[in-house]
């Protein structure tokens, strides 16, 4: 049985202007996202992953409407999140929530904790006033808090205390979709790990799906079930997490691979190390996005951008954009 498919983009762009001028005109556009298209199913974790300022975290607040598309689709359920206006976009929210990379920013200094939690509740006026607390309070114990930390401020916290806040948040409206948006990228390593296993639970225990954004490809082994790379606003390979990191298919996957830390000592791993620095997303290069940077570069990677096409790995629907992955990898392992 094929599962239902909860969230797909089509060809989803964000563009920023660039204002110049003595009269402040638009004069160029940093093309943050450019083209992406991708399908979520219920059930699933999805991670984008890429280098700081491959447009991943743009990608995820453009899907849920944190900032206005310039173009393309967004579908929940097969409803078009751009034809939605304002009080059905807030409706929708209840479905589609975020936990953001920086706990503490992301919550009001001024409250307690309760009254973080309570506030959604408010908003979306799902639990009469008398239960709010009480729901709160079972929020808390979810995400591993105590009722007796319910009246602190959040500068009371450690960090990954403040994130299960930030995830019991996310879970105050029964969510089916959450967006985690670097959710443990500022904690560490041992609370990493902790947050993790929370997170795993809490999708088997309230039947989540969760499109999941960072630059660590370790955690993103660790939790996710499909994995998008992306590169300058857009799309280089997509397959599922076991051909990704055993058959990818693309130079720039292989190199962010490479760059995996090894667990024991005696373990050895070809080092990819990638020359230059990643160009601007004012002004992309003509062609493949990375040809700048990849040591296979032939004549037509400069002027032909390549489409993502199925690998031999068929069935897992394992895609690549690159004109010469055959001739580099074709079906060897590793």
């Amino acid at each position: 049985m094929s599962k239902k498919e909860l969230l797909r983009v089509e060809d989803l762009k964000l563009y920023f202007p660039i204002k110049g001028g003595f009269l402040g005109r638009t004069v160029n556009h940093v093309k943050a996202v450019d083209g992406i298209s991708f399908s979520v199913f219920e059930g699933e974790t999805v991670s984008l992953v890429g280098e700081s300022g491959c447009g991943k975290s743009t990608a995820g607040r453009a899907i849920l409407r944190l900032e206005k598309p310039t173009g393309g689709e967004v579908y929940y359920e097969d409803l078009n999140m751009n034809s939605l206006n304002k009080q059905e976009l807030r409706t929708l929210r209840k479905d589609l929530q975020i936990i953001f990379q920086d706990p503490f920013a992301s919550i009001n200094p001024r409250q307690t904790v309760v009254q973080v939690l309570e506030e959604a509740l408010l908003i979306q006026n799902i639990v009469p006033r008398r239960q709010r607390r009480e729901r709160a309070l079972e929020l808390l114990d979810t995400v591993g808090l105590k009722e007796h930390q319910a009246d602190r401020y959040p500068h009371e916290f450690s960090g990954g205390q403040r994130q299960r806040i930030g995830i019991a948040r996310a879970l105050s409206l029964n969510p089916k979709l959450i967006v985690c948006d670097e959710a443990v990228s500022a904690l560490d390593v041992s609370i990493r790990a902790q947050i993790l296993n929370l997170l795993k639970r809490l999708q088997k225990e309230f039947q989540l799906t969760y499109l999941f954004i960072s630059h660590d490809l370790g955690v993103v082994r660790h939790i996710s079930d499909r994995v998008i790379v992306m590169y300058l606003g857009r799309i280089m390979e997509v397959a599922d997490k076991k051909s990704l990191f055993e058959k990818s298919r693309h130079p720039y996957t292989r190199a962010l691979l490479s760059a995996i830390p090894v667990l024991k000592p005696s373990q050895k791993r070809e080092r990819i190390v990638l020359t230059g620095d990643v160009p601007s997303s004012i002004n992309p290069p003509v062609g493949c996005r990375f040809h700048t940077r990849c040591s296979y570069v032939q004549d037509l990677c400069r002027a032909e951008e390549p489409e993502l096409r199925l690998t031999g790995d068929m069935k897992e629907g394992h895609v690549a954009a690159c004109h010469y992955f055959e001739e580099l990898y074709g079906d060897k392992v590793g």
